[in-house]
């Protein structure tokens, strides 16, 4: 793993050594990937059902310190990967709505907008997946940057 993929992981919110990072490489891929390849089927079988049955794992790993595929990673790997950080969480806050448009989006027969809108949530997922640039997270830590108040100095 590189240096600039560790980075990208700091950027989410993983406070983890380099050592860690690379020790966790694929596992802390595992959740994107696994919803990347499910995006995929839905697209190519144009399913509003299947993005819609997406939401509600999108909303869990956006509200809750685990993506309910980590939880299958700790059992199946046996090894524990770390809470998902704040960040993180709300990209999946993100991902969720997009799921849930797009499964609308289908589900009213407005496939091109389907596919496009899809598309981008393909784009991000792979992203994310295969460089550990999460566009969502960079946009928070951006945001965080400016807006940072420098704290009051108390006596």
């Amino acid at each position: 793993m590189t240096a600039w993929m560790r980075n990208n992981l700091t950027t989410q919110g993983y406070r983890l050594s380099d050592a860690q990072k690379r020790e966790l490489a694929v596992a802390l891929r595992f959740s994107t990937g696994a919803c990347l390849t499910l995006v995929v089927t839905a697209l190519a079988l144009q399913s509003g059902v299947i993005l819609l049955a997406l939401v509600p794992i999108g909303a869990i790993a956006g509200f809750t310190a685990r993506h309910p595929f980590d939880r299958v990673w700790n059992a199946v790997a046996r090894t524990q990967l770390p809470p998902n950080p704040a960040r993180r969480r709300h990209a999946f806050k993100l991902a969720t709505v997009m799921l849930a448009t797009d499964a609308i989006l289908f589900l009213a027969d407005a496939t091109t907008a389907a596919l496009v809108l899809g598309g981008l949530l393909v784009a991000a997922c792979t992203t994310v997946t295969a460089t550990n640039l999460c566009i969502p997270s960079e946009a928070l830590a951006w945001w965080e940057r400016r807006t940072k108040r420098p704290e009051a100095v108390t006596t």
